[in-house]
């Protein structure tokens, strides 16, 4: 397709989940990398958590969190990285819109700074990124002496703290024609930052 062509520098920002990929990854992530048991006794721990969020009673950046407390507290930031790697190379062609891909690497040789945004966990998204050939905006993930504490580093990253992560890590985005790609309500406020929004492009 015809982009604007822009005289600034040119930000290309992909949401990751849904965007780039048929379905969530974390999920399918824990699923295949733990194992069909242990990620079913996860689910049941995570019964009234689940409960409480669809009542209104959570939020969805507490689920998430203890999401994460369910199935990372006590694993080795390492071992995880290693499950990470795993995944990428075995979910890769089921996972990925191939016309996505096609459109991250549209952006890269256009010379465009590309980037995901994402509040899918950084770690297990890093193999991801290196094989686009992108930099990487996710959900942190605490670690204390090499060990997943089961707890967010900061916030989620999604809606509004999508924004604020690019402002840190590119300043400010009024230097930047932004063109950003999203496909969910945890992107609103990316497409509205962006010069040129794209809404489930891919799908």
């Amino acid at each position: 397709m015809q982009y604007q062509q822009p005289n600034k520098p040119v930000l290309s920002v992909f949401d990751f989940d849904g965007t780039l990929t048929y379905r969530d990854s974390f999920t399918l992530f824990l699923r295949r990398e733990f194992g069909i048991r242990t990620y079913a006794i996860g689910l049941l721990r995570m019964t009234l958590p689940s409960l409480k969020f669809l009542l209104g009673i959570s939020s969805r950046d507490e689920l998430k969190q203890r999401l994460i407390n369910t199935f990372l507290c006590g694993i080795s930031a390492d071992s995880l990285a290693q499950l990470a790697e795993d995944f990428c190379e075995k979910s890769w062609p089921t996972l990925m819109r191939s016309k996505a891909c096609a459109g991250v690497s549209e952006q890269v040789n256009a010379g465009a700074t590309v980037t995901l945004c994402s509040a899918s966990p950084e770690i297990i998204l890093r193999p991801f990124a290196r094989r686009l050939g992108v930099e990487l905006i996710a959900t942190r993930l605490e670690v204390s002496n090499g060990i997943l504490t089961g707890l967010i580093d900061g916030q989620n990253c999604r809606q509004s703290e999508k924004v604020s992560r690019l402002i840190s890590a590119y300043g400010d985005l009024k230097s930047f024609h932004i063109r950003a790609w999203g496909d969910s309500a945890g992107d609103k406020q990316l497409l509205e930052a962006a010069d040129e929004p794209y809404y489930r492009w891919f799908h």
